[in-house]
């Protein structure tokens, strides 16, 4: 439970003047960019090309897991889309290649000498976009219940993979008991046109089991919230998930029930006596029986007599929600939807009253105008370019050695001490900070993994300029 007493993580309770807020949603907005590039092109629109991008960007993600060989450049990922794929319209050279200068672009992945490297903002991006086509695909390739207990129980599991991690995966439990709620409602809708369906006996048996799983994961939901301070805030969710399961779940057996009972009694033999306290005890027990009773009613017997198990035991005509009536030809319904199709309603015409348009004079200096240049300037160079760490880094500083500022505000690895040399570089072009060349000595040693190239400019001290 220790998990779970610490507040989740989530961007709605965290500070929104935060570096960690900043980053993940300049994350949000790479993903942003990238997708209105590629709406763009007009060919994006289709589904078809955004599966085909899916597919270029699996590529990429194997290569970076090493489960393919490294990909040099936009041909190699064209060639190897013609060799892994049967698509009868591959994407040109071109087209690829605008691809992955789009990827370059926002971050998710670098263009090297030789070969083209997958970042960590692409790899996760990448990831989250075909986890999201491929839940999709799953929840289309079921009916309208369906969908929704596949919702519902995909709702349990993000909660457990994240909840119980200390990640907020949302208010999973609300949805779930909210799409357990609409597949009921659907059940009810349909409960009639199951009934006269001979084939629905596996659907429903697979319905009440996905009831059953979805009451078991509900209530291991539940269990971890037992000992929070704040499970009263949770008590009416939890009475009303428990009653909704328990709902659906005495509907999906009583369904079953029913279905079974309807099918035992063809096999039963007829005699030729009635009993009629018997008939009266029936007739009793099918008004308002309960959801998991086998006791149909007189909707459920006619609705299930629709099989026509026997010669002529189906009646023809308005019977919902399986028939529909059937009072009107052909030839009306369809000069019906001729109308409805090209019906012009009659409108007065708009009278518009014709405005004066006064247009304003706002001058400003040529400094002002350099300022507001500037400033847009600076905001797409920290868009491409992570600074946090030095700016935070300088604001307690003032002023301090380049290699003191590199070590200390990052790591001593290579790859940190490029990013940070960057940083600097946009920082002083952008006037946010200057650089004063010393001929210091005794110099502090740093433990690192990189050589300066001219030893001189370890003494190089770096101010940050103050705001005029």
């Amino acid at each position: 439970m220790e998990k779970v007493d610490r507040p989740l993580i989530s961007i709605f309770h965290s500070d929104e003047s935060g570096p960690e807020i900043m980053q993940s949603m300049r994350d949000i907005a790479s993903l942003s960019g990238i997708l209105s590039e590629l709406g763009s092109h007009a060919s994006f629109h289709v589904p078809g090309q955004i599966l085909r991008f899916l597919r270029v960007i699996q590529l990429l993600n194997e290569e970076a897991l090493g489960l393919d060989d490294p990909i040099e450049n936009a041909e190699t990922v064209y060639y190897r889309y013609r060799n892994r794929y049967k698509d009868p319209e591959p994407p040109s050279k071109k087209s690829v290649e605008q691809v992955i200068n789009i990827l370059v672009k926002y971050n998710w992945i670098s263009k090297q000498s030789r070969q083209l490297k997958m970042r960590d903002l692409g790899k996760r991006m990448m990831d989250a976009l075909i986890r999201l086509a491929n839940d999709s695909l799953a929840y289309y390739m079921r009916d309208d219940i369906g969908r929704s207990l596949f919702q519902a129980k995909r709702d349990a599991e993000i909660s457990e993979a994240y909840d119980d991690h200390g990640i907020s995966g949302g208010n999973k439990i609300a949805s779930m008991i909210r799409n357990v709620e609409n597949a009921i409602q659907l059940m009810k809708e349909r409960e009639l046109e199951m009934l006269a369906d001979r084939n629905a006996l596996p659907q429903l048996e697979l319905i009440h089991q996905l009831m059953e799983e979805l009451d078991q994961k509900l209530q291991e939901r539940l269990r971890q919230f037992e000992t929070l301070e704040d499970s009263i805030v949770l008590a009416n969710l939890m009475q009303n998930g428990t009653a909704v399961l328990a709902e659906g779940t005495n509907l999906s057996l009583g369904m079953i029930n029913k279905y079974l009972k309807f099918t035992h009694m063809q096999k039963t033999p007829l005699t030729s006596s009635i009993q009629p306290e018997k008939v009266r005890e029936f007739i009793i027990q099918m008004f308002d029986p309960p959801l998991e009773s086998d006791v149909p009613n007189v909707y459920q017997m006619l609705s299930f007599m629709e099989q026509n198990q026997y010669e002529e035991e189906a009646v023809d005509g308005m019977w919902f929600p399986v028939k529909f009536a059937a009072p009107l030809s052909a030839a009306a319904i369809e000069e019906a939807v001729s109308y409805l199709e090209t019906y012009e309603p009659y409108v007065e015409p708009l009278v518009d009253d014709e405005e004066e348009l006064i247009f304003l004079a706002e001058e400003i200096s040529i400094h002002e105008m350099e300022a507001l240049l500037g400033d847009s300037k600076w905001m797409l160079t920290k868009a491409m370019i992570e600074t946090e760490q030095i700016e935070s880094y300088m604001n307690k500083h003032e002023e301090a050695l380049i290699e003191q500022v590199v070590i200390e505000a990052t790591t001593d690895q290579w790859s940190d001490a490029v990013n940070a040399l960057t940083a600097i570089s946009a920082l002083v072009g952008n006037k946010k900070m200057t650089i004063t060349k010393t001929e210091e000595t005794g110099l502090r040693e740093y433990e690192r993994k990189w050589e300066w190239m001219n030893h001189e400019d370890r003494a190089n001290i770096i101010r940050k300029r103050s705001k005029s």
